[in-house]
């Protein structure tokens, strides 16, 4: 065999591995789901009991006026002794009449809701929460601490369910499931139901059965007050993924990390891309900062905790790296209808099973699993991956439909140009989505074109949309831009 041949097989067996790559991340997605069905069995209920410690809520609250009456008055209602349950609201020098009404609220329930100030404000919602915790641990009172946000509702039952966990001393803390709770809302807030049905309810459960959790969420953290004190007795203020890093710390320490999905917490989200992606790009540079903070931990079995797991690590990192993954895939398809178009091609055609039964199994299970938001958001369900990929697939099982039924239906014949075209715009959808994802952020709220976002939103799809915001937070943080905490705005719209 010649040089020039050898150097193609090489090329070729290259491209190929590009293409695999990329369906590494949809592999491990499959992994965690078909761990979901297992949690019934494996789970941490059976070594729950009743159990009421005295628990001190705190509340950071920056500007939260709107919202933080129905949140006092729901904590005020929850099925929990009113002498074991405390709140105390942290103000982070706030602008509006925050203050005001958190005085309100503490004068119809005396004793039972505090108001602590910071006159010196705006440091993130970390420094925040280390204000109200220094007070809380001068004294003995609190047993347990839950740090929440201003604007989520507990449903009655919630917290209860969430301390039966802390009767095994080897608890060190619980998160609840965070659901969209948005009286009436929009496409944007209709994907972020579902998607949190993945990322919470699903992908928590997986986590309970591995034996690692990878984050509290930030509305609904129940620490252990020996827990608390064991991780430095306060938040984390390096990073911008401060409930994660508590969440790793409280692991590495040897205690276990409990999401019960049955105590459910009611939240309001953003329904406009521009608001999800400032959201979200704080979130995924605080998962960078996590990951290399915590890099000595990674695919590193020991025996006091399970994050060095084989199975942890790769769900960890195809999440991390899913985005690469994508133009890893596209590079691989368009490299080989370069070099060996016969190749990919029948790679193509043979990856449609593995799409559409991957994209089906998923879909089924979190819209089974979660049966108030399926009603809700089973469009966005649908439409998750967008329009765009669902072609793609669909392309990849019967070819012979796009090129020549349906330009036969719109009364055309492709050229082979246009057969090479419509090749190459399949082959590159998974890059080019990401970036009409980013073209959805400019032209929303835009005089002439604001009204193409939404349309745009379901052809792309929210999953790309998440990889363009996370590949936007990686550029970021490479580039060392100015580390905030950016608020997100909320209208008291949850009801519950």
């Amino acid at each position: 065999m010649s040089w020039p041949a050898v150097g193609h097989d090489v090329l070729v067996t290259l491209l190929v591995v590009l293409v695999v790559v990329g369906i590494v991340p949809a592999l491990a997605g499959v992994y965690q789901y078909l761990l979901v069905p297992v949690h019934g069995l494996r789970n941490h209920l059976r070594r729950a009991a009743s159990h009421l410690p005295r628990v001190a809520v705190v509340v950071p609250a920056w500007n939260e006026g709107a919202v933080l009456a129905a949140s006092l008055e729901r904590l005020m209602r929850l099925e929990y002794p009113a002498d074991r349950l405390r709140v105390y609201v942290v103000d982070d020098a706030s602008t509006d009449d925050t203050p005001d009404v958190v005085r309100a609220k503490a004068a119809e329930h005396p004793g039972r809701i505090h108001l602590l100030r910071r006159e010196q404000g705006g440091q993130g919602k970390a420094h925040t929460l280390n204000h109200g915790i220094e007070h809380l641990l001068r004294d003995d009172w609190m047993q347990a601490l839950l740090i929440m946000d201003a604007d989520v509702i507990y449903r009655p039952d919630s917290l209860r369910r969430m301390t039966r966990h802390l009767a095994d001393p080897q608890v060190g803390a619980v998160t609840a499931y965070i659901r969209e709770g948005s009286g009436r809302p929009g496409a944007v807030a209709r994907f972020i139901g579902y998607e949190y049905v993945t990322a919470q309810a699903c992908a928590r459960r997986a986590q309970n059965v591995m034996g690692a959790v990878a984050c509290l969420a930030g509305g609904a953290q129940l620490h252990t007050r020996a827990n608390l004190e064991a991780i430095g007795g306060r938040i984390d203020t390096s990073t911008l993924a401060e409930d994660t890093f508590s969440t790793f710390l409280t692991q590495l320490d040897g205690r276990t990390v409990v999401f019960d999905g049955q105590a459910v917490v009611l939240a309001e989200e953003p329904d406009s891309v521009r608001a999800l992606w400032k959201q979200r790009v704080r979130w995924a540079r605080g998962n960078v900062q996590i990951t290399a903070r915590f890099r000595r931990t990674w695919f590193r079995p020991a025996r006091g905790h399970r994050l060095g797991r084989l199975d942890f690590g790769l769900v960890w990192f195809s999440v991390f790296a899913l985005p690469f993954t994508l133009v890893a895939a596209s590079t691989g398809f368009i490299g080989l209808y370069f070099v060996s178009p016969g190749t990919a091609q029948t790679l193509f055609g043979q990856l449609w099973w593995f799409g559409l039964g991957t994209y089906l199994f998923i879909t089924i299970t979190t819209l089974l699993v979660d049966l108030d938001t399926a009603r809700r958001s089973w469009f966005e369900g649908l439409l998750f991956p967008g329009v765009g990929a669902l072609v793609l697939v669909v392309a990849s099982a019967t070819p012979g439909f796009w090129l020549d039924t349906v330009p036969a239906w719109l009364g055309i014949t492709l050229t082979p140009a246009g057969v090479e075209a419509w090749t190459l715009l399949l082959y590159s959808w998974p890059v080019l989505s990401m970036v009409l994802a980013r073209l959805i952020r400019d032209v929303e709220g835009t005089r002439l074109l604001g009204w193409a976002s939404r349309p745009l939103l379901y052809l792309v799809g929210y999953g790309p949309l998440l990889c363009a915001i996370t590949l936007d937070a990686y550029v970021r943080e490479w580039r060392g831009a100015a580390q905030t905490w950016d608020k997100t705005e909320k209208t008291g719209r949850v009801t519950a």
